[in-house]
């Protein structure tokens, strides 16, 4: 009797698997280089071309341009249609709000090195003006050294402002808001500086604190707006003063150089201030751009 055949364990042999791993390995090996290979499509139509009459299948097909290489995988399992794939999205997406950022910084960067730039260039026109005040001050006081030295006027300057103080000692008299005729040739001198020099122009009367009330000035406030406006006519008579720099004001005792505690204190806060103000924002603008230029 022959023998019997030794009965087979069941499955596949274990050399099997290791078969189908390593087939499964080289298969994906060279998925992996056909996917990252590039055909040359013209040295691939000229060996098309040179078979066709061999196979007898080839068909010509018309084309308008020249045919540029191409990915296998990306002709051959791309869609006809690109759709956008998420990561694509969410790419865009942030690529436009970091450009949306950088857009923002750039512009807040240059912004505020235009803010530094105009300061600085504020500054060197202010130091320009506060010199240029300086020298009219002192011209002033030479074209009005006389007035000057007799107690009649004074001329300082406060930063970009120029202050020639009229005092009431030969100015006015006592109480009343008209010039004393031989204070029109004082009002003359200043009024051709003024006329020269640009920058607004400010008429301030100010009186001491006794209390006034006469039939023509019922308060201090009245008076001290009276010799202001008295003095603005002067100066506009006929001296080329343009008469949309000046402007008025009356403060009568509320604005005192020093206390009124004595007759001396009371007559020096008896005046009326002409104000050249240089500083304003029309004259940085002005000395600003020509400094640009």
């Amino acid at each position: 009797m022959a023998e019997e055949c030794p009965k087979c364990e069941a499955g596949l042999p274990a050399w099997l698997a290791t078969f189908a791993d390593l087939m499964s390995l080289l298969m994906c090996f060279f998925v992996l280089l056909l996917s990252f290979a590039t055909i040359d499509a013209v040295r691939f139509k000229k060996m098309a071309e040179s078979m066709k009459d061999a196979f007898g299948v080839q068909r010509e097909i018309p084309a308008n341009e020249i045919v540029k290489g191409v990915s296998v995988i990306k002709q051959e399992f791309s869609t006809g249609k690109p759709e956008p794939t998420v990561i694509d999205e969410i790419r865009q997406i942030t690529t436009d709000e970091e450009q949306e950022n950088l857009e923002v910084n750039e512009s807040k960067e240059q912004a505020e090195k235009d803010v530094e730039v105009d300061q600085q260039m504020r500054e060197a026109v202010l130091e320009q003006i506060e010199a240029e005040v300086k020298e009219q001050a002192e011209e002033l006081k030479m074209m009005l050294d006389k007035e000057i030295d007799e107690g009649m006027l004074e001329v300082e300057t406060e930063a970009t402002k120029i202050i020639i103080r009229i005092q009431e000692k030969g100015s006015f008299g006592s109480g009343r808001a008209t010039l004393n005729p031989g204070f029109f040739d004082v009002i003359s001198k200043i009024t051709k500086v003024i006329a020269a020099t640009p920058g607004k122009v400010v008429v301030a009367g100010h009186t001491d604190d006794i209390p006034i009330s006469t039939k023509r000035f019922r308060s201090n406030w009245e008076l001290s707006s009276a010799r202001a406006v008295t003095v603005v006519h002067a100066m506009l008579s006929n001296h080329g003063l343009d008469p949309s720099r000046v402007s008025v004001e009356g403060h009568a005792d509320s604005s005192p150089l020093v206390p009124n505690d004595s007759w001396a204190n009371r007559a020096k806060n008896r005046r009326v201030e002409l104000i050249i103000e240089r500083g304003s924002d029309s004259d940085l603008g002005v000395q600003t751009i020509d400094a640009i230029r």
